[in-house]
């Protein structure tokens, strides 16, 4: 069974793509998030302004690289899987986790890289899971349903409302 999705761009492109939406989302979520450590963080209560505005300016942006890191690795991993295997099913983004989490993990040894590349080939795996879970539950809602007849006394069959 194919999930495919025709409505985004061709593999060269949603890897630029998917690099710039998870800068956006790691910069704006660091930004939430340094802010309210660098404001909780300040030394006096009338530099809390300053303290948050500062703590994001210098960790917001690496945040968003961060993200961008990720996000960037694992599509490029996913358009090399999808085109290798000529599939496009849950595999392929648990296979591209696995890989993307053990390249990230590279410089950190052997055994850093493997618990790091099967750590992600399982959270990916997880997010496949609930995904494919959630389009069966929604194809499910959505499916017709033939209608139930009821016999009535005169013998004709009669349509049941169902309230």
């Amino acid at each position: 069974m194919s999930h495919a999705d025709h409505t985004r761009d061709p593999c060269p492109w949603v890897i630029l793509n998917d690099f710039g939406g998870a800068f956006a989302m790691g910069a704006i979520g660091g930004g939430i998030w340094h802010g309210i450590k660098g404001s909780r963080n300040s030394p006096r209560v009338g530099e809390r302004l300053v303290g948050a505005l500062s703590s994001i300016k210098a960790r917001a942006p690496v945040t968003g690289g961060n993200f961008g890191v990720w996000g960037g690795m694992f599509s490029t991993f996913d358009c090399t899987v999808k085109s290798y295997r000529q599939k496009e099913d849950a595999w392929n983004g648990i296979i591209s986790g696995f890989m993307t989490g053990g390249c990230l993990a590279l410089r950190s040894g052997p055994k850093a890289t493997l618990g790091s590349a099967v750590a992600c080939g399982i959270l990916l795996g997880v997010f496949e899971g609930v995904g494919v879970l959630l389009n069966r539950t929604m194809g499910e809602a959505n499916r017709p349903v033939a209608p139930q007849y009821a016999p009535s006394p005169s013998g004709q069959q009669q349509p049941v409302t169902v309230a």
